[in-house]
């Protein structure tokens, strides 16, 4: 089990959206780079990080502040939002991310996960948000008709390394990760699968490391870090403790 820690990128900033909605952003820092190396200083071994206004511009929009965190730590560090075509993929692998997330494009242009996962194994991620079961696309702001398990199914085969898998619904509420669905998922494919929206505390990291949860990747911890709501070190030695 991984956690996570998230920082999402707007103006160059480090944000916090409520269900995705970019009118509803709080600042956290203005040192997105400062931000990357305080959660590398408290122990977390793995960051996600994604470019809100790439996801809505359909290609990068943050890459100097995203290049700035590259410097500062040594971390395998995760990146999506904006990741549209190869070329993308390519720059973005080539400047030091270890795993790019596609969102958009794995609705609009599978192939492209397909293409991109056979070239960089193990290096490209699948991002999946969905409202109500089906997949939104283009930063959250249209829903697809598709559900979540129909996409993910077709790229069982694709050497996808993992499917990130958000509850816009209770994304930056605070709420809790909605494990259910996140399970159901991770239990009906077999592609790795990280829960995402919504962890609130340190109970929904016990609940990450209960036995109906093994198969999940991990999961990710946005504004539950930021405003102190879960202790880092708390939920670090957890899982240590659990990895035995």
């Amino acid at each position: 089990m991984i956690l996570f820690p998230a920082i999402d990128l707007k103006n160059g900033q480090c944000v916090r959206l409520e269900q995705g909605d970019m009118a509803r952003a709080t600042v956290f820092n203005l040192d997105p780079a400062a931000q990357a190396k305080s959660f590398a200083d408290q122990g977390f071994e793995y960051l996600h990080v994604v470019d809100l206004d790439g996801a809505f511009a359909g290609k990068p929009m943050n890459a100097q502040a995203v290049e700035a965190m590259l410097k500062v730590v040594k971390m395998p560090v995760q990146l999506g939002g904006g990741i549209r075509d190869l070329k993308t993929v390519e720059a973005w692998l080539g400047k030091g991310i270890t795993r790019v997330i596609i969102g958009t494009a794995a609705v609009r242009d599978p192939e492209l996960v397909k293409t991109a996962a056979k070239a960089f194994p193990g290096r490209v991620a699948v991002g999946l948000d969905a409202r109500d079961g089906k997949v939104a696309v283009e930063g959250w702001a249209e829903t697809s008709e598709v559900t979540a398990l129909d996409i993910a199914k077709r790229f069982e085969d694709a050497g996808v390394a993992a499917i990130i898998f958000t509850d816009i619904a209770r994304d930056g509420l605070l709420k809790g990760l909605n494990l259910d669905a996140t399970i159901a998922l991770g239990d009906a494919i077999s592609i790795p699968v990280i829960a995402s929206g919504g962890l609130a505390s340190i109970d929904d990291v016990k609940a990450m490391l209960t036995p109906r949860a093994k198969k999940l990747e991990g999961a990710i911890a946005g504004r539950a870090l930021y405003d102190g709501r879960l202790d880092p070190a708390e939920a670090l030695a957890l899982i240590r403790a659990a990895r035995g």
